[in-house]
């Protein structure tokens, strides 16, 4: 019989576990803690629960931790980690530190269905979505995972086409009896399903960013096919509808491709597109894939769109390009050996 994950369970399902098991139900608070604050590996480190009682939960569960198989270290510290999950499949995550913080990008799917043309991962096709315990396992498996202070759901997949099992591994990250954190500590990339993004702003209080990539729908299109079901216009009128005035952050990502959508026509019409939002704008530079066309824009394309943007009254970044010697970096992430 395959063990139950206890890693992913919430209290209330924890407390109908012992309850079935015939245990004391304050054994689930106790399990919460073990699993979520000590962090444990098995049930028998769990040494304020008896002998007896902890044979019992053992036939039914385990702790459901995962090493990764894999570690790639970049020269600038980066690390990507491959992970197996169900079905004999493997995702990908990646940490990142930077001065006081390590942000952990968490994987959401296996493959993305969404095929992005810039993006490796979308080549993979769809192959299946995680589990509250696969996603919550990337966090507390990684290394140094206890100096952890942020999380992007910017991985592989579309967090948004996992919407239940991402938003049960972050009840669970900001939970008293998990982890506790802030969810001003978690951030979620979307390329923009308007339902679940409704449903996002409604059911949690974590920062959104929204991958943008091109102001001119024709254009955005033929990058991002999701443009014909879901239109960065929509999207705008959607999120002006909501009260951004709760810290929470509102943020668009713009990958500059040389050429493309780096002039500053893009710029302007960036500009009028989300002109009176209270955002931000991360521009970002494009990561040459395997059999791509697309080339990077020049640091100096990138500067000048970042200052008439700057200059609009916006605040405009260029994001530091991170682990892209380990395929870590934004787009690149397919579990494939290169």
């Amino acid at each position: 019989m395959n063990q139950q994950h206890l890693l992913g369970m919430t209290l209330t399902e924890l407390q109908e576990a012992v309850t079935e098991l015939g245990l004391p139900k304050y054994a689930a608070r106790q399990i919460a803690d073990w699993v979520y604050v000590k962090r444990v590996r098995s049930i028998d480190e769990m040494t304020n629960i008896s002998v007896r009682n902890r044979d019992i939960l053992k036939k039914k569960f385990d702790v459901g931790r995962v090493e990764p198989v894999d570690i790639k270290t970049s020269v600038d510290g980066t690390q990507k980690m491959l992970f197996p999950v169900k079905n004999g499949k493997f995702i990908e995550s990646v940490n990142i530190p930077e001065d006081e913080r390590l942000t952990i990008c968490v994987s959401s799917q296996v493959g993305c269905k969404m095929n992005c043309s810039f993006c490796m991962t979308g080549r993979m096709g769809f192959l299946g979505s995680l589990s509250a315990n696969e996603i919550l396992n990337q966090v507390y498996s990684v290394p140094n995972a206890e100096s952890i202070t942020n999380l992007v759901f910017m991985g592989m997949g579309e967090p948004l086409n996992n919407y239940d099992n991402v938003m049960k591994a972050i009840e669970l990250l900001t939970a008293d009896y998990g982890l506790a954190w802030s969810p001003k500590r978690i951030t979620l990339s979307t390329i923009g399903v308007i339902p679940n993004i409704r449903r996002f702003l409604a059911e949690s209080k974590c920062h959104l960013a929204i991958s943008l990539h091109s102001p001119v729908s024709s254009q955005r299109e033929t990058l991002m096919p999701i443009e014909k079901t879901f239109k960065a216009a929509d999207i705008i009128e959607l999120l002006r509808e909501h009260d951004w005035s709760h810290q929470r952050r509102l943020s668009f990502e713009y990958i500059m491709f040389d050429g493309l959508n780096d002039s500053l026509l893009y710029a302007r019409e960036l500009s009028r597109l989300l002109a009176g939002l209270d955002c931000r704008v991360n521009l970002i530079r494009f990561h040459k894939i395997p059999d791509s066309d697309l080339s990077p824009s020049t640091e100096e394309t990138m500067v000048r769109f970042r200052d008439f943007l700057t200059a609009k009254g916006f605040t405009c970044t260029i994001r530091a390009s991170r682990g892209e010697d380990i395929y870590a970096a934004c787009g690149m992430l397919s579990t494939a050996k290169i």
